[in-house]
């Protein structure tokens, strides 16, 4: 294959640049690890890993997934997952069903790596901005349904201008606030409504409905709070839609999302959608805020001991910030940071990292002897998604065997 210049932003991207992609991501992986084949992975055991690794434990992935589908399917509504979390066409595939085949996608080149993979209901969830119209215009030509988010009336006319020039209508959901404060519309003000009448009146943009994210419920310390919050994420937007409906505007979408309402929602009545993420893997942050228990973590961090420092009551390991990230976790809740849990002991604080160095201390004295230099841990980070994607491959293990590997996708 002759290999193409890489995609300019601006540029719609084509089936080279595509293919493009996929081989210099393999050949990054086969420079970095080797060519292994499927029979060879399968025959591995975890201890056999080259660490830092990140482990993906089909199980607890499978029953995390299984559980979101069934509470999605009690209460009524469609579960749209976003798949920033894994970014894997594996992952995605055990989410989707035959009556909810939507996901959502943070990058646009998520959506086009998706699109390759077979999946033709894709959502946008990040405002589009007029230098990306080119690449939303041909996923929206490639897809059955490809929907953006527009929270300005500045864009709004962006779109109707590029759409008008280039023969394309978009469908368009409206980003609303629900209290998170990170972007969206006031539900309460008049602009919001005059928002919508500008997308509904043009012909070059389809309304399809609203969104919104509780990303405010990761301040909750408890499962009562987090209730409070999706209370909140519900009632806001399903009042809007009313206003919207009072206006003479229909509502085909009332989307909402995050992955701790999604877990503790009362109910979701007036609601179409959820969008949850991180459900897939869980993760510290997610058990400290009570969304689950720790041990249901479907991502870790295998690393190894290399130094015990008893002077310092501190073991040294080779997972750093280039393989754990360095979110501090719900800080909020207890103030001393850590940066993961080490998985079975949780006398350990995982209390200091740089590039590539972690270190443990604990405040009863370590004993060196149960943690040998060379031996292995596993570490649940504080922020899965962020871990992830630090990681060009995912060992998939079961027990103590890894039994596949799956390379997500990376960039913008």
């Amino acid at each position: 294959m002759e290999l193409k210049k890489p995609w300019i932003p601006g540029q719609a991207r084509n089936d080279d640049t595509q293919a493009f992609v996929v081989l210099y991501w393999q050949r990054r992986h086969e420079s970095r690890n080797g060519n292994r084949n499927r029979k060879e992975i399968a025959s591995m055991k975890i201890a056999e890993l080259k660490t830092p690794a990140f482990l993906v434990d089909l199980p607890k992935l499978k029953t995390n997934i299984r559980r979101m589908q069934e509470r999605a399917v009690e209460q009524g509504v469609r579960l749209r997952p976003h798949v920033k979390t894994h970014k894997t066409a594996e992952i995605a595939r055990l989410q989707v069903s035959d009556k909810a085949s939507g996901i959502t996608v943070s990058t646009l080149a998520e959506a086009h790596f998706f699109q390759k993979a077979g999946f033709d209901d894709i959502t946008y969830a990040f405002p589009i901005t007029p230098n990306k119209l080119d690449e939303a215009a041909d996923l929206t030509r490639r897809l059955a349904h490809f929907h953006i988010l527009i929270d300005q009336l500045a864009t709004a006319r962006a779109v109707e201008t590029y759409g008008r020039d280039n023969h394309v209508c978009f469908s368009v959901l409206l980003k609303v606030d629900c209290g998170y404060h990170r972007a969206g519309v006031d539900p309460a003000s008049p602009e919001s409504i005059q928002l919508v009448d500008e997308i509904q009146s043009s012909r070059h943009m389809r309304f399809s409905g609203i969104l919104t994210h509780a990303g405010h419920s990761y301040r909750c310390r408890n499962r009562k709070e987090v209730m409070a919050v999706a209370r909140q994420e519900r009632d806001v937007m399903v009042a809007f839609a009313a206003r919207l409906k009072q206006s003479g505007i229909g509502c085909e979408t009332v989307s909402v999302g995050s992955t701790p309402t999604a877990v503790h929602a009362p109910g979701w009545r007036g609601v179409t959608e959820i969008r949850p993420g991180n459900y897939a893997f869980f993760d510290k942050f997610q058990a400290d805020i009570g969304s689950c228990r720790l041990g249901e973590a479907a991502a870790t961090v295998l690393t190894t001991v290399a130094a015990h420092y008893p002077q310092h009551n501190q073991l040294l390991i080779d997972a750093g910030a280039l393989a754990l990230s360095k979110d501090p976790g719900a800080v909020h809740i207890d103030d001393r940071v850590v940066y993961g849990a080490v998985r079975g002991h949780p006398g350990l604080r995982l209390f200091s990292i740089s590039q590539e160095h972690g270190l443990i201390n604990s405040e009863a004295p370590i004993a060196f002897n149960d943690f040998p230099v060379g031996s292995l841990m596993q570490i649940i980070p504080n922020h899965s998604c962020l871990t992830a994607a630090l990681f060009d491959r995912y060992h998939v293990v079961e027990e103590n065997r890894v039994i596949n590997e799956w390379r997500p996708m990376r960039g913008w």
